[in-house]
């Protein structure tokens, strides 16, 4: 038999707590360890610009840490009142009778099929590819698009003869566009 100091020496010991199932709520109020990504395990890259890419540093922690999710969004939840499965025959007759006149005055029932349908897992289009990044910040894509817009409207201009963008039927630049809705 131990005493209570041998035993507290033991429960204290590093060697044995970390063999032990009993686990220490983990930073942040984990449940479990934190596994963190290493540098080469990220996936997540963004632009830096010239065209390059890194992998993003800012993996934030998720807003649910530290709480158990609940059942109902794990499992599915029974659909029928709880022992309604054993009703009499006479009382399961009643009850289709009633549900058959509720159906008819127009109230909404679940279906068969309703009832035992399962959760669907969503899934993401198997055809979705993911837009290949350009390694551009914000900025340089930007600039790029202003670039373009600007060479448009030269050539609309040089084309109907005009020297204003204000002149124009249909404005080219986001600039001038912004301009006219701010107008009306």
């Amino acid at each position: 038999m131990k005493t209570f100091r041998e035993f507290i020496l033991e429960v204290y010991d590093p060697e044995i707590q970390g063999r032990s199932q009993i686990r220490k709520q983990g930073q942040g109020g984990r449940v479990g360890a934190e596994r963190k990504k290493s540098e080469p395990e990220k996936r997540r890259v963004k632009a830096v610009g010239g065209g390059k890419t890194a992998p993003a540093a800012d993996y934030k922690p998720r807003k649910d840490i530290g709480t158990q999710r609940p059942k109902s969004t794990r499992e599915q939840q029974p659909t029928q009142t709880r022992g309604s499965a054993a009703l009499s025959a006479r009382e399961a007759q009643r009850k289709a009778a009633m549900e058959r006149r509720a159906a008819k005055s127009g109230a909404k029932t679940k279906t068969a099929s309703e009832l035992l349908a399962k959760k669907t897992k969503k899934t993401v289009d198997p055809k979705y590819k993911q837009q290949k990044a350009s390694g551009m910040t914000q900025k340089e894509r930007d600039t790029l698009r202003k670039k373009g817009e600007r060479k448009l409207r030269d050539l609309r201009l040089q084309t109907t003869g005009k020297t204003k963008e204000s002149e124009l039927k249909y404005p080219v630049t986001t600039k001038e566009v912004n301009r006219r809705n701010k107008k009306k």
